[in-house]
């Protein structure tokens, strides 16, 4: 019965089937997933307090990389170099500079790639992934490791 009075009534099944598209549309993100891309606010997971903004973004190469774009924390001037850094990034300015390098998707995160620590120019496994619209940035040595939670700039 009511089935017959469900399909039989248009203004009821108009309005159902209004409301249910408009649900599915609205989950899709939730459903796909959230995007790691964009620009992300970094949080120092010491202090807490925010250090500066990176684009994470997607090469042609299909992997992902995360870019300085806006430094935060002026304490150690408006355009640090990585003095301490270890490679071709030695004493180059840490705004402009790439800080993820190489991640690749492995389903639910992307990974297998490398974050510098510019300020201890120190280098890390990385895996990154978004949980409850916020980025987990893990930085691992090893069976050792800190994550980060960064928020959309």
């Amino acid at each position: 019965m009511f089935l017959c009075v469900f399909f039989h009534t248009k203004p009821f099944f108009m309005k159902r089937a209004f409301f249910i598209i408009v649900f599915v549309l609205a989950s899709v993100p939730f459903l796909l997933g959230q995007s790691i891309l964009g620009e992300w606010k970094t949080i120092d997971d010491e202090t807490g307090q925010p250090k500066s903004i990176v684009k994470i973004y997607k090469a042609q190469n299909g992997m992902v990389y995360g870019k300085i774009t806006k430094l935060l924390d002026l304490s150690q001037g408006e355009n640090p170099l990585c003095k301490l850094c270890p490679d071709e990034r030695k004493n180059k300015p840490v705004l402009g500079m790439v800080i993820i390098r190489e991640l690749s998707d492995q389903g639910s995160a992307w990974g297998g790639g490398k974050i510098l620590d510019p300020e201890k120019g120190k280098e890390y496994g990385c895996k990154i992934w978004v949980e409850g619209g916020k980025l987990k940035v893990r930085g691992y040595w090893g069976m050792f490791y800190r994550t980060q939670t960064w928020i959309k700039a």
